[in-house]
């Protein structure tokens, strides 16, 4: 029998225990770095929810013109400025993450994504300081697409590398909940200033309130994320470095040569993967509610609480589809997603199309019970794609390019291919593209429930596993 290490003090409370073939997560931990990193995505779309729809507002006091379509364009020329420095976020962060440690970098982009969202809401408006109001605005959105680009692959590789091997994807779906979290508290908060003030307030001093929540928000954050520890298999990796055991591995880790051109083929399915679940993504919680506006004449607060409705309908079920791919394995989940995209992505559209509210609602539940399978699925998946000692580089370089290719454009993309072609059902077509594709992915991608992450020993949530996997 093979028994695990043993800790004394606080370590004993608090690090995993170690068996030379066998992590033993302590599950409390487990729950911190679930947490913890679930709060940093929260954030994250806690500002997308925000921006998105106080976009017409932000138009008004930093963009002044005789135009309100002139205003809007520039406040979202802005927003999509962060997606263009997500990649270069991701470029310096994921390397620096292999290098220094998970915990250390998402210590920082948390405090760089408060800090930047936190600073929107302390510009002061252009009547109030002309030209320098909307360079300060693109000077804090950038740094929140800078951070944001070490953020999903460091959280994801973070809640990875601390789940047992058996429960990594019912865990991993937290971190999308934290997602829909985020955007439902957001949009929400909108709504609600919306309803409460005036015009006049709202201009004036209200649209200020939910970029200044982020602040305490970030340092409950901050102070979640300097209570957890290295990951077991980060800290069983620079163990094994010390010791000279691996010392040629550990002088490549991170390097992006190695990424880029040695494991190129994980990167394609990386990119591929976060092609389909995010312009599905994208289509549904950002586009869609201008396209029932713009296309089907509805008010806008009202397509608003309808993708409300819909997210918290995703947050039901979410950690379900989470244990379905520990159970079934993460191919058949989101193979399923990109089925059911591909196949009912035009009866949704029609039914939306038709105007009734009735059809509206289960179209879009149609259409985001289809997006929980990929919500529920990737956190998991996209991890195991990739070796512990370049695992957090090679997520957040592959992520954050096909988000900033195909994710992020997708409104823009779509509403092009509506205007040159006149057909409405260009949305359907454009997700049906992206199932075909993330199919293909799926069909070439290893199956990775319940095994050891590449790189890592197994890990196990109880002594008791430990011990029965040393005696096999």
């Amino acid at each position: 029998m093979t028994t695990a290490t043993r800790y004394t003090g606080t370590e004993a409370a608090t690090r995993p225990r170690s068996a030379p073939d066998v992590t033993v997560v302590d599950q409390r931990m487990v729950k911190r770095a679930v947490s913890a990193a679930a709060l940093g995505n929260a954030m994250e779309w806690f500002d997308f929810g925000v921006y998105s729809y106080i976009a017409v507002t932000l138009g008004e006091v930093f963009f002044p013109s005789s135009s309100p379509t002139a205003q809007l364009l520039s406040t979202f020329g802005a927003f999509a400025a962060a997606f263009l420095v997500r990649p270069v976020g991701g470029m310096v962060f994921g390397p620096l993450g292999d290098r220094i440690g998970r915990q250390k970098v998402l210590a920082i982009t948390m405090i760089m994504m408060a800090a930047g969202t936190f600073a929107i809401g302390l510009i002061p408006s252009y009547a109030t300081i002309g030209v320098g109001a909307p360079l300060l605005l693109l000077a804090a959105r950038l740094v929140q697409g800078f951070s944001t680009g070490g953020e999903y692959g460091g959280a994801s590789t973070f809640i990875a590398e601390y789940s047992p091997d058996k429960r990594r994807g019912f865990l991993g779906s937290w971190l999308e909940f934290g997602t829909l979290v985020g955007y439902v508290a957001g949009a929400g908060m909108v709504a609600v200033l919306t309803g409460l003030l005036s015009h006049g307030q709202l201009l004036s001093w209200g649209w200020r309130i939910p970029f200044l929540i982020a602040g305490p928000l970030g340092l409950i954050g901050l102070y979640l994320r300097l209570r957890l520890e290295e990951t077991p298999a980060f800290a069983q990796l620079e163990q094994q470095a010390r010791a000279k055991q691996v010392e040629q591995s550990a002088k490549r880790k991170g390097t992006l040569r190695e990424i880029l051109v040695g494991q190129w083929r994980a990167m394609l399915l990386c990119v591929a993967l976060v092609l389909v679940f995010n312009v599905t993504d994208y289509m549904l919680l950002s586009y869609m509610p201008s396209y029932l506006s713009g296309q089907l004449h509805y008010d806008a607060s009202h397509g608003l609480v309808v993708v409300l409705v819909v997210m918290v309908l995703m947050m039901a079920v979410q950690p379900f589809a989470g244990r379905l791919s520990d159970r079934f394995g993460r191919r058949p989940v989101i193979g399923l997603g990109c089925l059911g995209f591909l196949v009912l992505s035009i009866p949704a559209l029609l039914l939306i199309r038709q105007g009734s509210l009735a059809g509206v609602y289960v179209g879009m539940a149609a259409l985001g019970l289809l997006l929980v399978c990929f919500t529920g699925a990737m956190p998991s998946a996209l991890p195991a794609l990739f070796p512990t000692r370049i695992r957090y580089g090679a997520l957040s370089i592959g992520f954050n390019i096909s988000v900033s290719l195909f994710g992020g454009t997708t409104p823009l993309v779509v509403t092009a291919l509506i205007s040159a072609t006149g057909n409405p059902m260009m949305p359907a077509y454009y997700m049906m593209a992206a199932a075909v594709i993330g199919g293909i992915a799926v069909a070439c991608m290893p199956e990775t429930a319940r095994k050891p992450l590449p790189g890592s020993p197994p890990a196990v949530a109880t002594q008791a596993e430990a011990e029965a996997l040393a005696r096999r």
